[in-house]
């Protein structure tokens, strides 16, 4: 049996698994991991990154039940973009700055007009120019920048590499290559600032699905396997970003399909038939592990505040003697929101814990609001944060229906897919089309990137064949909301959008 690896550090729980040549799970591992907010960034530190890819690896082996001493392949995935800064000397440089931050507006800006084209504010590229525009002193010693999977696959493999995926959240790319033109003007940019340095020279080398991206390396082994007993040699494959492997996990890579990855943050994608007719700040363009262009709506809050709130309710019923576990917690909180009414109590809330770019805020404060009269039950309760998490991508998804895109098909993933039915419904009504769930939809990106790694090893055909064959006999379910879901949640998204304010006025009073 060949044993394939594949690992991704989320924003809350770094996950391992182990496939076999059919890419089935054989074996899963999990630690978990939350950010901090330490001199006004969102960060992990390094030794949080090996000590939790250590007990997550441990995990595995436990749940496995015997020894490793060698992988066929490896695969390294993360959350996206985000900035990692080195030295000539590999030192890093100021603590690594995650997709979280929104910090970056200034840069945005000015990088969004100068190339014509949306430069999301956690972006590397954006992240870089505006630690220019702050006169941050590290800038003059920066010689490599990358993310926190290419820092991974780097330290596992030596090699300064990175998925074509993820190095379209770094920096524009056409096919498998950065844009040379938008390069060119950025690089007149860093001059103007006296900065003489040009980026290319700085960002990992891009590779598509099924290049050469190394080897783990006796010294990467030793870091990964605490236990001493793993050795180097497995192939490795381009290490990818949460949305590269979260089309993968889900079968999403043709032009016309899409995936939506639902978790701590939330994004959906669509492989583009053909380009959108303007720039706008709440669509992102990236591309597939083979470079095809997608676009991509990020929201940087999702299931943060129903987390949250499921705690709450378990204090309560163990305040009161009872004992429940959180996985049948959340479904039967879910489940409860199908009984809400038409217009959801009247109830509105807001999941910002921090910034969210899609409505323009740049730091974020929870909230709830009743309207007079409102009825406040359980069920209205969890629709409304139900629909909360939905609020900033359905504005994003808007903007895709204006330019006409055609999707064919979305396929669901995360947290918020677990519970039968209720999350796909409501993301159906979100999205406006069918969505379609996975058995598998827990895995996500874990197993994605595992599947990278194992058509690394066995190379067969495209990667949209593979995939198709790896899928052909998948169990699935397929969710159409009903036009009742869909005109009461349309009837919260007009609250919702009217309470923008409210909330904006909150973040500029309260944080």
């Amino acid at each position: 049996m060949k044993k394939i690896l594949g690992i991704e550090l989320g924003s809350t729980r770094i996950k391992s698994v182990l496939i076999n040549e059919m890419g089935e799970v054989v074996a899963q591992g999990a630690h978990d991991w939350e950010n901090r907010l330490e001199n006004g960034f969102w960060t992990y530190s390094l030794d949080m990154v090996w000590n939790g890819l250590q007990d997550s690896y441990s995990d595995l082996l436990k749940n496995y039940g015997k020894k490793i001493e060698s992988l066929d392949g490896i695969g390294i995935s993360a959350m996206m973009h985000g900035y990692l800064a080195f030295d000539k000397n590999d030192n890093l440089l100021v603590p690594f700055r995650t997709w979280r931050n929104t910090t970056t507006a200034e840069a945005q800006a000015e990088l969004t007009r100068e190339l014509n084209f949306n430069m999301p504010q956690r972006w590397s590229g954006t992240h870089f120019y505006q630690a220019v525009l702050n006169g941050e002193e590290h800038v003059k010693d920066v010689e490599f920048l990358t993310t926190l999977a290419g820092y991974v696959h780097w330290r596992l493999t030596g090699k300064k590499v990175l998925g074509v995926g993820d190095a379209a959240g770094m920096f524009p790319t056409i096919n498998d290559q950065y844009d040379k033109e938008k390069l060119a003007i950025y690089n007149g940019l860093l001059k103007k600032h006296g900065v003489d340095k040009k980026l290319e020279d700085l960002l990992p080398i891009p590779l598509m699905a099924g290049e050469d991206a190394g080897v783990l390396t006796d010294e990467g082994a030793r870091l990964l396997d605490k236990t001493g007993t793993l050795k180097g040699g497995a192939l490795a494959c381009p290490a990818e970003g949460d949305a590269g492997t979260g089309m993968v996990a889900t079968n999403a890579v043709k032009v016309k399909t899409g995936n939506v990855s639902a978790g701590t943050s939330a994004f959906a994608m669509v492989v583009l038939e053909k380009p959108l007719t303007k720039v706008s700040t709440e669509i992102d363009i990236v591309a597939t592990p083979t470079g095809k262009t997608v676009a991509m709506v990020h929201a940087n809050n999702f299931t943060s505040e129903i987390n949250a709130w499921t705690s709450l309710f378990m204090e309560v019923i163990e305040l009161a003697g009872g004992s429940i576990k959180k996985g049948p917690l959340y479904d039967k909180l879910y489940e409860v929101s199908l009984k809400s009414d038409s217009d959801v109590g009247g109830l509105v809330g807001y999941n910002f814990l921090s910034g969210e770019p899609l409505v323009g805020l740049e730091s974020g404060v929870p909230m709830v609001l009743r309207q007079e009269g409102g009825k406040l039950t359980l069920a209205n309760f969890m629709q409304m944060q139900l629909y909360s998490a939905l609020g900033a991508m359905s504005i994003g998804m808007e903007i895709l229906a204006e330019e006409n895109v055609e999707i064919e098909a979305i396929c669901g993933h995360g947290g918020f897919f677990k519970a039968p039915f209720v999350g796909a419904n409501a993301m159906s009504a979100a999205l406006g089309c069918p969505i379609t769930v996975m058995k598998n939809a827990g895995e996500g990106g874990a197993w994605g990137v595992a599947l990278l790694a194992l058509y690394r090893v066995v190379k067969n055909g495209t990667l949209e064949s593979f995939l198709d064959g790896i899928f052909a006999s998948a169990e699935k379910e397929t969710t159409i909301a009903s036009s009742e879901e869909k005109a009461k949640l349309a009837r919260f998204m007009e609250s919702y959008k009217k309470g923008l304010a409210v909330e904006k006025l909150a973040t500029e009073k309260y944080n």
